[in-house]
């Protein structure tokens, strides 16, 4: 169910003069000419694959005038360097800018088919896993709307990161086959590949003049073949381009071996070789899953940087301009490689000096960096370097040895922090610090909400701070509007251009318009009816998926995002059981009905993680099971969260789950895809959270918890758990009905390592939580009995949300770090 199918084309898009025969013979001749089908015998895929390849046609048309005004006007360009993609579907999308929805739906008609059929036959790009793709979308889709000059750069994973399901309970990887009937939106550009080189040596000699010269002498080579997929702006006729690489053999087949009987063999470097592109984010558990995540990193940039510099020489020639038409823009530690890579290119390839080269790389890179957890900041084994990059490890000591002779000169005497500001970890099995080396590249370092860039200015990256305070930003992320609203929301989206006209779409802070409306009991019943239409579309997803039915008239409690411990998805689930168990006790207890509805992946090497998911299902079992309970709780978990189901989730719930622990999250953009569609939240003073409930107004807003002061002082204490859960007699009732296999069909094993580690760490504070966000919980049920006010704080959280667009975060990175000027393609 795709909500995308009733989206109206608006004069804002910009419409492609294309009638209905037209685009029936466009589809007819791509069913011929490309799918290979003849009209009789075509299935409705053969006709959504040539569809999508005539709105391609229509894209094409605009890319090529983009590259035309791009080339003309020589522009400053943004590359947008980044591991994944969270795309989401792209006909939807496509369909609606270029203005040609309700033609396409026509020639469906025609060929016996329907848009929303075609909509259902289309595979979400498995390009991305979480927040950090998406905001990766997000950014790719408003840097087109607003003519700014972008290619963005990745990896064309074969299979995603996986395809979850559930067996008993448990998350099991399944293969993502996104491309088992290709992708009708991409070029590939067999044409353009790069070659890739690992391992090796290194040569170094003197040349004429006496000056040392180093060559690398790789011993593997790896291809990098460029997928390209088209990214049109909203309202514009600006084509940007998003360029993937998948990795090919240099050598496929090795007919000797072939000839002699060894089969397997004669295609060993072909399997090698492309297991490089083949998942986003391979298990890191073992060594050579590590090896296999920086041969993909290495393998990225290398080919990114080889493009951008051809994209650099077709207008320029002078490396001094190099940073005057290039930015880079490294979104969180995985292409970090790209320092010292394009440092090997200048100093090794081009011949130029050393502080030249240096020069021009910090006056090229940005870093955003969207984590404060240290285990998330990415080290490298220097041993694994020295097997794999050779010669940019011999590059990160230079540059190490440079920037420590400048930590001596400023800090004299601080052994500890030349220590702890070393690229090199010389504490910890010798490895290199990727996000030390970022802070060191770049002429700029950015977080992503106010409190996060705050502590990792003042904390995670405190050395880099006071010694470089002038790199150091916020930037706020943003998520679109048109992928989040107008394509996932077109019921509200018609009510809210109806009363404000359609200019919301490209400049979200217009709706404040609705703050006029707030009061009008007609509005608001509009309003609820809409949100009513959807929350039963939602029901009717949740229960397709999970077999399971569900009350129309309970509030729908909504909590997905990535399964990490951080994010507090027990402490969720601790709510659950405690109601649960209230139940128990008195089963006419008068108690506000809630569906809470999970949705998450785990990290396929995170056992934590991958318990929990366990648990949540276990006590979805027992809970909807229970006769007692007589409906009034529900759990469900839908497999597989990804863009399309968020596009179904976010309209239709009522209560968004934000209850991380303060000072751990970066930002968070779920909880503005929520907010934005009229859900209330209930958070704590959290990444992007604080400023939600600046902007929609405390009383909108229900807080609970530690802020990140509190929690620092917690810790610094001695927190200890067993104390909190021994204090409190519905917390400890709740965490030994877990312990006691009461959801695990009697097993006190299952579930013990999960309630260990709370007991006797809880590295997140939950049990410090629980009874805050328990009371805050009673506070969201008696609101939720008044539907007039609640309406109310729904239609004021869309209407003051507008800051949270992708358009104002991208101008911000355009005007502040990258200096970016926007060229209008007429």
């Amino acid at each position: 169910m795709m909500t995308t199918t009733t989206t109206k084309t608006t004069s804002e898009a910009l419409k492609t003069p294309i009638s209905v025969e037209a685009l029936r013979q466009a589809v007819i001749q791509r069913l011929y000419n490309s799918v290979g089908k003849a009209i009789q015998s075509a299935t409705k895929h053969d006709l959504y694959q040539a569809l999508s390849l005539a709105i391609r046609d229509l894209l094409t048309e605009r890319w090529r005038k983009t590259t035309e005004a791009h080339y003309a006007a020589n522009p400053k360009f943004v590359y947008y360097l980044s591991a994944e993609y969270m795309l989401g579907k792209q006909l939807g999308q496509n369909l609606t800018y270029t203005g040609v929805t309700e033609v396409a739906a026509q020639v469906a008609a025609e060929f016996g088919a329907s848009l929303e059929e075609f909509f259902e036959l289309e595979p979400e790009p498995g390009l991305g896993n979480g927040g950090l793709g998406r905001l990766a979308a997000c950014f790719m889709d408003s840097l087109a709307t607003l003519d700014l000059p972008a290619v963005g750069y990745g990896i064309r994973y074969e299979f995603g990161i996986f395809r979850q399901t559930f067996v008993d309970g448990w998350q099991v990887e399944q293969p993502d086959t996104w491309l088992l009937h290709g992708n009708p939106w991409e070029f590939i550009h067999s044409d353009d590949m790069i070659e890739v080189g690992f391992g090796g040596y290194t040569e170094h000699m003197r040349d004429s003049s006496g000056r040392l010269r180093v060559r690398w002498i790789p011993g593997q080579k790896v291809l990098g073949e460029p997928c390209t997929m088209l990214v049109p702006g909203y309202g514009t006729n600006t084509v940007n381009i998003l360029r993937l690489w998948r990795a090919r053999a240099a050598e496929e087949f090795d007919f000797q071996m072939f000839d002699t009987g060894n089969y397997i063999q004669a295609v060993q470097q072909k399997i090698f070789s492309e297991n490089i592109s083949k998942v986003l984010y391979p298990n890191d558990g073992t060594p050579q899953g590590r090896e296999l995540r920086l041969r993909q990193q290495y393998f990225f940039v290398a080919c990114s940087l080889r493009d951008m510099i051809r994209r650099f020489r077709l207008r320029n020639q002078d490396w001094n301009a190099f940073p005057d038409k290039v930015a880079i823009q490294l979104n969180d530690t995985h292409p970090v490689i790209a320092i010292p890579e394009l440092m090997r290119i200048l100093v090794d390839e081009e011949g130029l000096k050393w502080e030249q080269a240096w020069d021009i790389t910090q006056g090229t890179f940005a870093y955003t960096c969207h984590t404060l957890l240290p285990e998330a900041l990415e080290r490298w084994p220097v041993s694994l370097f020295e097997y794999l990059l050779p010669r940019h490890l011999e590059i990160i000591y230079e540059i190490n040895h440079r920037f420590l002779a400048q930590v001596r000169a400023r800090f004299p005497g601080d052994n500890a922090r030349v220590a702890r500001m070393s690229l090199i970890d010389e504490n910890d099995g010798r490895q290199v610090r990727m996000a030390n080396l970022a802070s060191v590249g770049s002429f700029a370092i950015n977080g992503v909400a106010e409190l996060q860039s705050r502590l990792l200015r003042e904390y995670t990256l405190a050395d880099f701070g006071e010694m470089f305070p002038e790199k150091f930003q916020n930037k706020t992320n943003g998520v679109s509007p048109r992928r989040f609203l107008l394509l996932s929301n077109p019921r509200l989206c018609s009510l809210i251009t109806e009363v404000i006209g359609e200019g919301w779409i490209n400049d979200l802070e217009r709706l404040r318009g609705l703050e006029n409306y707030v009061d009008d009991p007609a509005f608001r019943q509009r309003w609820r009816e809409i949100k009513q239409q959807n929350k039963a579309d939602l029901i009717a997803f949740a229960q397709s998926s999970t077999g399971v039915m569900l009350d129309p008239a309970a509030m729908m409690d909504v909590m997905v995002k990535r399964l990490h411990e951080y994010k507090r998805q027990l402490l969720k689930l601790l709510h659950v059981v405690t109601l649960y168990q209230r139940l128990q006790d008195n089963p006419n207890l008068d108690l506000v009905p809630r569906t809470f509805l999970f949705g998450a992946k785990s990290a396929s090497g995170y056992a934590t993680a991958k318990l929990i998911i366990k648990l949540i299902n276990s006590v979805a079992e027992v809970v909807n099971n229970d006769p007692v309970v007589r409906n009034r709780l529900k759990v469900v978990f839908p497999a597989n969260f990804n863009v399309t189901m968020g596009q179904i989730i976010y309209p239709g719930a009522e209560l968004s789950e934000q209850i991380s622990l303060a000072g751990k999250e970066a930002s968070g953009t779920g909880n503005m895809k929520f907010a934005l569609n009229g859900a209330l939240t209930i958070g704590t003073l959290d990444g992007a959270n604080i400023e939600i409930r600046e902007l929609v107004g405390p009383e909108n807003f229900f807080l609970f918890g530690l802020n990140a002061e509190e929690v620092m002082a917690l810790k610094a204490s001695g927190y200890r758990p067993y104390e909190w859960y021994a204090s409190n007699p519905s917390l400890k009732r709740a965490v030994d009905a877990i312990a006691s296999g009461a959801f695990s069909r009697g097993d006190t094993s299952l579930f013990r390592p999960l309630v260990e580690s709370l007991l006797s760490r809880d590295e997140y504070l939950v049990f410090a939580d629980y009874q805050a966000y328990i009371d805050c919980q009673e506070r969201v049920s008696q609101a939720y009995l008044d539907q007039e006010a609640w309406t109310r704080m729904s239609i004021l959280n869309t209407a003051r949300t507008g800051y949270f667009s992708s358009d104002r975060t991208i101008r911000e990175y355009a005007r502040d770090i990258w200096k970016l000027k926007p060229v209008r393609v007429e």
